[in-house]
Parts: C-alpha cells; sequence; structure tokens
C-alpha cells in the first residue's frame, strides 16, 4: 500500500472518528432509540466512492469498534456492527449496478443500516415486536441519507480531482 494511501486512509478513519463523537455529544431524540444522522457515514460513503471496497469496508469496521469501544457499549458495537454490515454490503452492490446516483446508493445505506440493527436487536433481546420502530428509522434512515449523500457527492467530487493511488 502506498504511503499516500495509508496517510489517506489514517485521515479517514481519524475524521470518522471525530464526527461519531460529535454526534456523541450532540444528544438527538425522535423517540426511538438508535436513531441519527449518522455523520460519521459521510467517511464512509465517501471512501466508497475514493477507494477500493475492501478499504472502505476496513474503514467503516475499525470506526465502528473504535467508537464502541470509546463512546458506547458491547451492546451498541454488535447493533452498529450488524448495520454497518448491511448496509455497506448493499451500497456495494448498488454502487456497482450503476442504477443509482451517490445519493440514491446513501439512501439505501441509511435504510439497510437501521434494518440490520434492528434484526440484530430482535435476535439478542427476543422480541419481535422491536419492528414497530422501524417506520420511524426508515424514515430517518432515508433522509439522514439524502443528507449524507448529496454531502458526500460534494465531497468526493472534489477530492476525486486530487486523489492519485
Amino acid at each position: 500500500m502506498k504511503t499516500r494511501k495509508i496517510a489517506y486512509l489514517g485521515l479517514l478513519i481519524a475524521l470518522a472518528f471525530i464526527f461519531s463523537y460529535v454526534e456523541f455529544l450532540i444528544p438527538v431524540n425522535l423517540g426511538v432509540p438508535g436513531a441519527k444522522l449518522g455523520l460519521a457515514n459521510l467517511v464512509i460513503i465517501v471512501a466508497l466512492y475514493t477507494l477500493n471496497d475492501r478499504d472502505a469496508f476496513l474503514l467503516s469496521m475499525i470506526r465502528i469498534v473504535l467508537v464502541g469501544f470509546t463512546f458506547g457499549s458491547m451492546a451498541s458495537m454488535l447493533y452498529s456492527l450488524a448495520g454497518g454490515v448491511m448496509s455497506f454490503a448493499v451500497m456495494v452492490l448498488a454502487k456497482r449496478t450503476k442504477l443509482l446516483a451517490l445519493t440514491g446508493v446513501s439512501v439505501l445505506g441509511g435504510v439497510f443500516h437501521n434494518i440490520g440493527q434492528i434484526l440484530m436487536a430482535i435476535w439478542v433481546l427476543h422480541t419481535p415486536s422491536l419492528v414497530y420502530y422501524l417506520p420511524v428509522l426508515l424514515l430517518v434512515g432515508s433522509l439522514s441519507g439524502v443528507a449524507i449523500g448529496v454531502l458526500g457527492a460534494m465531497v468526493t467530487k472534489r477530492i476525486q480531482k486530487i486523489v492519485i493511488w
């Protein structure tokens, strides 16, 4: 791996960690646990479009583990890992089909992150009624996906001009 790429990956990890911290400091109570903007996902979507899939996935998993150990609990890390893996897989598939723009891919990522978290919570807690949170989480995931997607498209456009591996 080239030095520039390693430095870029380190920068993205630090930025995702900082965005997660900022989001941790700003409590948003939408009445549903887990509903948030997902600022760190801006970094993940930019990585998905400026790095290869393996490096972007590595970035996503490192961020989730670091944030889980620093600001969360093992349970929150487990839910985030489930959401992160499902979200990333769907975003990679959507990106490869080239049917959606970056913002559409981001919306799918936000929606499937919430689906992954709910499925993990249902499995861990043995509480199928948690599915009732899903409509609100899907709405929040869609709205945050649009916001993150629009910002991600602007950032990616600028970064792709300067990133040379």
